[in-house]
């Protein structure tokens, strides 16, 4: 990324890591807009922006199937919360499945943020996570926990049966739970993470699948439908056109 796009992240305190992935803060001090192509990474987001033109707004964007293209607006600033699958039921306490591709603006005083709780990062972290805590139910269902770490942990390469298997639930129950909450099924949720561990390896210049892919030609289909560009292509990324926000580095 260029100088005028500041980027910053923080990992979660231990006592949310099982639904928070990340806390990220993107300032664009260019005085033009910035053409991106947002890229599926199987997270959901929460953001708390404001910009020159537009006041302080909170939005909530549910899974990605395709790539995004938009338009990072000049003076802007986005302060995030990214998270796991798990954290729609246990701490945001809603199913997501109607925001796939889609955004839905929040009311302004969601969870008592304001304009001015952009100002530091660290606060604007240490904040959030004191109301994500205060949120958690005492009981985590064990099952649900344990398919999550299970999926996060091989990077989506675990195929259904075995992730089935391993947790003593069915597919069918599975994948009834993930279309219900989340809009897609488990295996098209593998497929992003696959495809997000992928994306980290093509910017590497490495042009093989290395994630369980069947075969050359199936990777090759699995990076152009997430992507819409071959892996040649997307592995050049010219300008930093293409951006997966949880593989985005510090400059």
């Amino acid at each position: 990324m260029n100088d005028e796009l500041i980027y910053k992240n923080c990992r979660p305190d231990t006592s949310i890591a099982d639904f928070v992935e990340s806390f990220w803060m993107l300032d664009n001090q260019a005085e033009i807009n910035k053409e991106i192509v947002v890229l599926p990474d199987g997270r959901i987001d929460l953001f708390f922006s404001y910009s020159n033109l537009e006041p302080f707004h909170i939005t909530l964007m549910g899974l990605e199937t395709e790539p995004t293209p938009i338009q990072f607006p000049a003076k802007t600033k986005t302060f995030a919360i990214s998270f796991k699958l798990l954290a729609a039921e246990y701490i945001l306490q809603t199913p997501i499945a109607a925001l796939i591709n889609e955004a839905k603006i929040l009311p302004t005083n969601f969870w008592g943020f304001k304009q001015n709780d952009l100002n530091d990062f660290d606060d604007f972290c240490k904040k959030a996570t004191s109301k994500m805590i205060n949120l958690l139910p005492l009981k985590i269902d064990d099952r649900k926990r344990q398919l999550f770490n299970l999926i996060y942990n091989s990077q989506g390469a675990m195929k259904v049966k075995e992730l089935s298997e391993k947790v003593f639930w069915t597919s069918r129950q599975i994948n009834r739970y993930f279309n219900q909450q989340f809009g897609v099924s488990l295996k098209t949720y593998c497929n992003i993470l696959r495809f997000r561990a992928s994306f980290q390896q093509l910017k590497e210049g490495k042009l093989f699948p290395e994630m369980n892919f069947a075969d050359q030609a199936h990777f090759i289909k699995q990076v152009k439908k997430l992507a819409g560009v071959i892996p040649k292509e997307l592995s050049k990324n010219k300008n930093d056109r293409f951006i997966q926000f949880s593989t985005l580095t510090k400059k």
